[in-house]
């Protein structure tokens, strides 16, 4: 769907809150729209949405003027609530000391010298969702693979016993699928419901560490909780609302980049066939599918004071929606921005946001997907979409609910 082909009553109209039907499937079209003809849009609640790339770049540098503190924002739409609670004390809905403390207490673990040890385990535990794909046999690329892989992973690193991880993913989905623009009833009561419950799991989870925690261990969870109680930065509370930031960060995002990357690459045999001749182009490929079809597709901040943009000065407590997925195919900043093409060289897209937000994970979401790709495609290089694709109903994560694949070994000619 062109630009052009946008409706124009439903752009002129367009809403966060009430998205129409076939935004979720492709909103792309509706992003060049808006970045060509307001590229800061006043929205009908009066929030701003930018969709220029310079825009977004300087609105994450800049954390004097634009807040990432969601305090006075989340309160109307969550009140006195568990959900409240979480997201107002998350490290990515925080500015500093809140977020300098607990970024510190996990950057450590989440660096890549610390990370040497993990591409061997992905590996292993990918190759070993690929064994139990036959050849030529039916499988979601969700539900059988993507959606696996970073429940594994985060586990690890969370150190959670591989017998309680079942619920981890149930958990992170509603609580995500609450931070959406628009808010149903049913999505905030199990919002709710899954920080209640994660909490009391991470209570009984913490306590164990706590008595049996080792000098030597230092994993995030170790590190997080060395940080917690008498001389250390963090709140016992905080601990365990960042525990739950931190799996479902490292979670619903990567699987989405895993899902979206199998989809993406299953349409092009010719960028799979340069990655076979090449194998040391898939980094590349990884921020490509990154760019093109970012996980995080929205983010928020507010402004502290008055500020100057696209020639108008706007207020303090003005709030900013920043649309990453527009962004990203910015054509002021990427050539040919809707092509997926291994010559960029330098690639700035902003999948994991950037300034002082940048994604802590990010080596580790990167690692992840690479492997994971490489290692299925590398397996069914002719893997193929076989059946009713069904996309999230979600504006602010892009994702799927199924995505049905074929395994195929040797691709047609």
């Amino acid at each position: 769907m062109a630009t052009s082909d946008v409706d124009r009553p439903l752009l002129d109209h367009f809403d966060l809150r009430s998205l129409p039907d076939d935004f979720y499937e492709n909103p792309y079209p509706y992003y060049r729209a808006l970045r060509e003809e307001t590229p800061v849009r006043q929205m009908p609640d009066g929030t701003l949405l930018v969709t220029r790339h310079r825009d977004l770049d300087r609105i994450y540098r800049d954390t004097t003027t634009f807040s990432s503190d969601k305090k006075i924002e989340f309160f109307p739409k969550y009140g006195e609530s568990p959900l409240y609670d979480h997201h107002t004390t998350s490290l990515v809905f925080n500015d500093p000391p809140l977020h300098t403390r607990v970024r510190r207490a996990i950057v450590g673990a989440l660096a890549p010298r610390a990370l040497t040890p993990l591409e061997p385990q992905v590996a292993a535990f990918v190759g070993g969702l690929i064994r139990n794909i036959k050849p030529e046999s039916h499988f979601d690329a969700v539900a059988d693979f993507g959606s696996k892989i970073p429940i594994q992973i985060i586990g690890n690193l969370l150190c959670v016993p591989e017998d309680e991880r079942d619920q981890l993913r149930d958990w992170s989905l509603a609580i995500l699928g609450a931070l959406e623009p628009a808010l149903t009833e049913e999505q905030e009561r199990e919002g709710n419901e899954a920080v209640t419950e994660f909490i009391a799991y991470l209570e009984t989870l913490v306590a164990r560490r706590k008595r049996d925690l080792k000098d030597e261990e230092d994993d995030i969870l170790a590190r997080l909780i060395r940080e917690t109680g008498e001389g250390g930065d963090l709140l016992h509370h905080e601990l365990l609302q960042n525990c739950i930031f931190i799996l479902n960060a490292g979670h619903e995002t990567t699987t989405n980049t895993i899902s979206s990357g199998s989809l993406l690459l299953s349409q092009m045999p010719e960028i799979i066939a340069k990655l076979q001749a090449e194998p040391d182009l898939w980094p590349v490929a990884v921020e490509e599918i990154l760019r093109l079809e970012s996980p995080n597709q929205l983010g928020n901040r507010r402004a502290v004071a008055p500020f100057d943009i696209d020639g108008k000065t706007h207020p303090e407590g003005t709030l900013i929606t920043l649309g990453i997925g527009a962004a990203n195919r910015d054509p002021d900043v990427f050539e040919d921005p809707d092509t997926f093409r291994f010559d960029r060289g330098r690639n700035p897209h902003l999948a994991f946001a950037g300034g002082g937000h940048l994604c802590a994970g990010l080596t580790v979401a990167r690692i992840e997907a690479r492997v994971a790709l490489s290692m299925m495609f590398e397996a069914f290089p002719g893997l193929v979409v076989d059946g009713q694709i069904v996309r999230s109903r979600r504006a602010r994560f892009r994702g799927f609910d199924s995505l049905p694949m074929k395994a195929v070994r040797y691709p047609s000619r």
